[in-house]
């Protein structure tokens, strides 16, 4: 079996995972039809953390993501293997959109944002997903685990644990909803490319979404 037919494999097994844990439990409502939401609201602030930034770059794509989520756990590697091929051509952003239904989902953002803080932010990013198995869906507080994610990660724990308290944290991660929100985001992961929300079933619509504003 050749590397990209492996790939290829993978991504749809991921894209089947994610899917299906998003119809099944990653909504903040049942309205049936989408909201177009507030376009004046916004989709990219300068503060919003970045994976890729590319100087000049002409397209931004967006996700709201929530670390509990398994269906935004499954797309990881999937966002990853679009940054591999795109990421010197597309800038990748991220926004906080943790749901009420996920116990730690908050606490995880926090942790993230405390870690970006010390310019950690990717290194958490990608820790979370990678450990999502040992504390998703529990309904105990983890921040006594997500504290050792910081230690093993070599970060200053007391500026860690000022920042992972601090109001301001959370106040940095509502605002990141409230965008969501006004935008017509009601679950996770939910994409934007160039400010236009994309509903994909494979990786090739998230590869033509980006080809088509790559032009």
């Amino acid at each position: 079996m050749t590397r990209n037919l492996r790939i290829s494999l993978a991504l749809v097994g991921a894209f089947i995972v994610a899917l299906a844990a998003l119809l099944l439990t990653n909504r903040t409502t049942d309205d049936g039809d989408d909201v177009v939401g507030d376009r004046s609201a916004a989709i990219v602030r300068a503060d919003s953390h970045r994976l890729s930034n590319v100087a000049d770059g002409k397209v931004t794509f967006v996700e709201f993501l929530d670390f509990e989520c398994e269906a935004c756990g499954a797309m990881f590697p999937v966002v990853e293997q679009l940054r591999r091929d795109y990421g010197d051509r597309v800038n990748f952003v991220v926004r906080y959109f943790p749901l009420p239904s996920h116990f730690n989902a908050e606490r995880a953002a926090r942790a993230v944002e405390a870690a970006a803080r010390q310019g950690q932010f990717e290194q958490m990013y990608k820790k979370m997903y990678e450990t999502q198995s040992e504390w998703g869906e529990q309904r105990t507080p983890k921040d006594e685990l997500f504290r050792g994610y910081a230690s093993e990660l070599g970060l200053e724990m007391n500026a860690f644990d000022s920042a992972y308290t601090d109001s301001a944290t959370l106040d940095r991660i509502r605002i990141d909803v409230a965008d969501g929100q006004a935008l017509g985001v009601k679950g996770t992961p939910t994409f934007f490319v160039n400010g236009t929300q994309i509903k994909p079933r494979s990786y090739a619509d998230l590869t033509n979404a980006l080809d088509a504003a790559l032009g």
